[in-house]
C-alpha cells in the first residue's frame, strides 16, 4: 500500500510544462467592437420582448373585452326570449281562455 501511495505523489509532484502562447491575445479578444455588438444584440433582445408583451397584452385585453360583449348579447338575448315567451304565454291563455259555448259536464 505504501509503494501505491509513494508512486502516486511522485507522479502528482512531477511539474507539468506550462504550454506556449501561440495566438496574439490582442487578436482574439472581442475588442470594444465586440462590445457594441454584444450590446446592440442585448438591446434588440429587450425590445423584442418589451414588444412581445405588449402584444399579448393587448391581445388578452380584447379577448376580455370580447368576453364581455358576448356575455351581454347572451344576456340580452335571454331577456328578449323570455319577453316573446311571456308573450307567447299571454296569447295562449287567451286563446285557451275563449269562450267556445257551453261546457258539458264530464262524468
Amino acid at each position: 500500500m505504501h509503494a501505491v501511495f509513494g508512486a502516486l505523489t511522485a507522479f502528482a509532484a512531477t511539474a507539468t510544462p506550462t504550454p506556449e502562447q501561440t495566438v496574439d491575445p490582442q487578436l482574439v479578444t472581442p475588442g470594444p467592437w465586440g462590445f457594441v455588438a454584444i450590446a446592440l444584440v442585448a438591446l434588440a433582445v429587450v425590445l423584442l420582448v418589451w414588444d412581445m408583451l405588449r402584444r399579448i397584452r393587448r391581445g388578452r385585453y380584447r379577448d376580455e373585452v370580447r368576453e364581455e360583449l358576448d356575455a351581454e348579447e347572451q344576456a340580452a338575448r335571454a331577456v328578449a326570449a323570455t319577453e316573446v315567451d311571456d308573450e307567447n304565454a299571454d296569447a295562449a291563455d287567451d286563446v285557451a281562455g275563449q269562450d267556445d259555448g257551453p261546457e258539458t259536464p264530464r262524468q
